[in-house]
């Protein structure tokens, strides 16, 4: 391709990018605006604001402010319909200053380019994901998330696909793929295979999850990598966030992925003219796009970059789960109908069996409320539990979440203070209630994020099978803590360690795992991530109505 065989052109990537490899104190956003008009392109920044709900103690920011700059490069063949996008994200210090400067590079190549038929956008966002997220409202003309940002004074066409670059190293030896954007959402399996397919022309060492395709896939470790790499697939989309500035392009339905370079000291290297010629054969290729992908999966599992797993592969183990569930709430509707053995001493007693509709209704409402509470007072309380103790806020919040989960778990308390004694019956209504309840609310979470809802399956099932009033009480009560929604995310962060092949200390790990809440509830309201309020307004209250039923009166 063009971009390696005119030294010219070379000379002056491999400039810029040692001039960039200075660090930057701050965006240059002067200096981004005149390079871009230097290349012929039509320049635009976006100012932002974002205050957050608590400080982010990950990237030490509150009150973050900030511009975006971007270049359109209009099409010279087609009626500037439709755009593709490439972005790179410019933060304080000299982290991604190697993917600002190739993205520099393209633009000046692509100008002379006159086969487009496509705008392309060359965006630098600050802050990553919130300057991302700014960018995006303002090109769609939405606010989902309340930030504070100017409206964007030059547009392209419909975004068809973007590529965002992370080039976080000097010196690359591999290229891995992310895919996983928010809320579990995946792209078009069409972007992955393109992306595949170059690596492959070019004699470039690309990734999925970090982990490198074995030659040897039909052994027993090529087998054990596949199975590892697509548990952290699965981890990784289970946990909602976007794990690059592409998963929030998902929630436009724009075909989307990050491209990271990888430094893991092997010989071979990658030179960023060979990433360019990456770049730029994706960019054809798309630009000969007549519709948006959608021939291929959106639904899919990658043991590695060469094989994935079909949602017709992997949905019938998630059935099996739920056919559990459908078969006990039938076993538990017979066992209600069926009438038992009718006798005159036993006339008065069956009578007095019929549940109340408060020993039914009151669980429901209380467990709800729980969740609300879960839901709500850990960031609305967070500036009365720092004047009242040594916290900051974000331990406040954390803190305030986990104390408010496990203050739930004396529902069964506070229920019985407010009804008479449950009867037999009521606990089997109770638990048909709960069961029904729970295969709409996993059938639900894996159509969006079957990850997600796999996961939820796997420790919440059998929970709903075994509980009853009769069971033993304290060791019952010791598997369904085990099995509660928040030990389930303890036990998770160690096992994504472990699949990373990076185990932590148990101390490491809990701190990791404070800090994956507090993540999780500020992607809820900084991107709008389904996953903290689903499991604080549903699977929690879900699971205390089975902890209610373990201690029925």
């Amino acid at each position: 391709m063009g971009l390696l065989s005119d030294p010219n052109r070379r000379r002056a990537l491999i400039n810029l990018l040692t001039r960039l490899n200075a660090p930057i104190c701050g965006m240059p956003v002067d200096w981004l605006v005149k390079t871009m008009q230097a290349r012929g392109l039509e320049v635009f920044t976006q100012s932002f604001s974002r205050t957050l709900p608590f400080p982010d103690e990950n990237k030490e920011r509150y009150m973050v402010k900030g511009t975006n700059v971007y270049g359109i490069l209009r099409a010279p063949r087609a009626p500037r319909t439709e755009a593709l996008v490439l972005s790179a994200s410019c933060s304080p210090g000299d982290e991604n200053n190697q993917a600002v400067g190739l993205l520099l590079g393209l633009a000046q190549y692509f100008r002379n380019q006159i086969y487009f038929a496509k705008d392309l956008i060359f965006l630098v966002n600050e802050h990553d994901l919130i300057g991302m997220q700014a960018w995006l409202e303002g090109y769609h003309h939405t606010n989902t998330t309340g930030m504070d940002w100017t409206p964007l004074h030059g547009r392209g066409g419909s975004i068809q696909a973007a590529l965002s670059l992370e080039l976080n190293s000097h010196v690359v030896t591999s290229l891995d793929l992310v895919l996983e954007g928010l809320n579990g959402q995946l792209p078009n399996l069409d972007l992955a295979n393109l992306f595949y397919a170059f690596c492959q022309k070019l004699s470039v060492l690309c990734t999925i999850e970090g982990k490198l395709q074995r030659n040897d896939w039909d052994s027993v470790s090529g087998y054990s990598q596949a199975v590892q790499t697509m548990m952290l697939m699965v981890m990784k989309q289970a946990s909602g966030r976007p794990w690059g500035d592409h998963g929030l392009f998902l929630r436009y339905h724009i075909e989307a992925a990050t491209i990271k370079g990888i430094n893991s000291f092997r010989q071979d290297k990658t030179d960023a003219t060979t990433i360019g010629r990456l770049l730029e054969g994706m960019y054809r290729k798309l630009n000969n796009l007549l519709e948006r992908l959608h021939q291929s999966y959106f639904f899919y599992l990658m043991p590695s970059l060469s094989n994935f797993v079909s949602i017709g592969y992997y949905m019938p183990a998630f059935g099996l789960l739920a056919v559990i569930l459908l078969l006990r709430a039938l076993d538990l509707w017979v066992q209600l109908v069926t009438p038992p053995p009718r006798n005159e001493e036993r006339v008065n007693d069956i009578a007095q069996s019929c549940p109340g509709v408060l020993s039914i209704l009151i669980p429901l409402v209380i467990s709800h409320l729980t969740g609300v509470a879960l839901y709500m007072l850990p960031v609305r309380f967070q500036e009365m539990a720092v004047e009242h103790f040594p916290v900051s806020e974000t331990e406040a919040v954390v803190l305030t979440a986990i104390a408010v989960y496990t203050a739930g778990l004396a529902l069964p308390h506070n229920t019985h203070r407010y009804s008479s004694e449950g009867t037999e019956q009521g606990w089997r209504v109770l638990k048909l209630v709960a069961v029904l309840y729970l295969a709409v609310l996993l059938g639900c979470t894996a159509l969006i994020n079957f990850s997600l809802g796999f996961i939820l399956a796997l420790t919440l099932v059998p929970v709903a099978a075994f509980v009853t009033p009769h069971v033993p009480k304290v060791l019952s009560a010791f598997a369904l803590v085990f099995l509660s929604p928040a030990c389930t995310l303890l036990f998770s962060v160690f096992f994504y360690q472990e699949l990373q092949e990076m185990p932590v200390s148990f101390q490491d790990g809990w701190i990791l795992y404070l800090s994956v809440i507090s993540q999780g509830i500020l992607d809820h309201y900084l991107y709008g991530s389904l996953v903290y309020p689903l499991i604080a307004l549903l699977v929690y209250p879900c699971w205390l109505l089975f902890w209610n039923i373990l201690f029925w009166k």
